[in-house]
């Protein structure tokens, strides 16, 4: 049985289905090319699809001109289908007009044999288009494993390089006095947000790497200040606000993908929808949408935690006041999507904890 052949195949012997309606074609075919395949024959194009669909085999030698099904329409279906589609074919017909030949190669047919046949044309036909079949099939292999190895190791590589940024915002958070896992709520928060406003999969990886290095620019902000805030004179908040132009020229740079967005998150995180934030005080859609999901999920997290000057607030109080700033501090559709992932939400504060 063919089914039964090694699948090595540099050992294998490759089948040839041969389809014509005639039959002193298919014998000279057959006396072509048994010698060196398996070779296997259909009367019409109906049997041949049914011998397709019971064994699949490496080429087709396909008549154009039969009765019924034409092997313009044979060749269609198979190339319609993802199982037979690169079975190569190589059509066998008498006519030599270039729009006939242009037709077929259009539907996907790999070559073109004329008749009467030469039996050292066809062996050489045969055995020039199995031959670029088993490279294009080894090569596939070949990408395929390079592939997912590619992608285990940009995953690895992700998952070190938020590893790093966690790491390296800890200094953050401790000149802010700040919980250890403040950064990695935000950066999960966000994630969700940006979930269910339905953003694509690169978005939402980019913003989870990025959301953590919103306050980056702190490190450049005296600690007593830190200490202090809120109770701090005009003078002394404007330098504490400042932390958002810092942390942007930190950050600058010619860097692309989440480097360039944490850059765009730490300057605008902090303003507001209605205008009233800083340090630009952009408004509305003029504010990124980074900035903007990171503004609530950051906003969120500090209602939560205990900070300078008070306790943390409860989730019922916390939840009031994030609804009662829809439209003023946040984007309305951040503050929705917020309520629709609170699953996602609830989630990210059991794994972590909050203040």
């Amino acid at each position: 049985m063919m089914g039964d052949r090694k699948k090595d195949r540099e050992t294998t012997v490759f089948s040839v289905l041969v389809v014509d309606d005639t039959e002193a074609n298919i014998d000279i075919l057959v006396d072509t090319l048994s010698g060196e395949y398996d070779v296997r024959v259909a009367l019409d194009g109906e049997t041949a699809l049914e011998t397709v669909e019971e064994e699949k085999p490496d080429l087709i030698l396909l008549d154009i001109m039969m009765p019924g099904m034409d092997g313009y329409e044979v060749c269609r279906r198979l190339k319609g289908e993802p199982r037979t589609r690169n079975i190569p074919i190589i059509f066998l017909t008498a006519m030599t007009e270039e729009k006939d030949e242009a037709r077929g190669l259009a539907l996907g047919a790999v070559d073109y044999v004329t008749k009467p046949f030469s039996p050292d044309l066809i062996k050489s036909r045969v055995r020039n288009q199995l031959r670029l079949s088993r490279h294009r099939e080894m090569l596939a292999i070949e990408v395929a494993r390079k592939t997912r190895a590619l992608n285990e190791a940009l995953l690895e590589l992700q998952n070190a390089s938020l590893d790093t940024i966690m790491r390296l915002t800890r200094a953050m958070e401790y000149r802010a006095n700040e919980s250890g896992r403040h950064n990695l709520r935000i950066s999960e928060y966000a994630a969700a947000i940006a979930r269910e406003l339905g953003l694509n999969a690169k978005t939402v990886s980019a913003i989870t790497y990025a959301a953590p290095m919103h306050d980056v620019g702190k490190i450049g902000i005296p600690r007593d200040l830190l200490d202090r805030h809120p109770q701090l004179s005009t003078e002394e908040l404007d330098t504490v606000k400042n932390h958002t132009v810092i942390g942007a020229e930190i950050l600058a740079g010619p860097d692309r993908g989440f480097l360039q967005l944490a850059r765009t998150i730490a300057l605008t995180h902090h303003e507001k929808w209605d205008g009233s934030g800083y340090p630009k005080g952009l408004k509305g859609d003029a504010i990124p949408l980074a900035g903007r999901i990171v503004c609530l999920a950051d906003k969120f997290d500090v209602l939560m935690s205990d900070r300078p000057g008070r306790k943390a607030f409860s989730p019922e109080q916390t939840q009031y006041i994030i609804r009662q700033q829809r439209g003023k501090h946040f984007d309305p559709k951040i503050v929705d999507a917020f309520f629709k992932a609170e699953e996602a939400v609830a989630a990210v504060m059991e794994k972590h904890g909050t203040g």
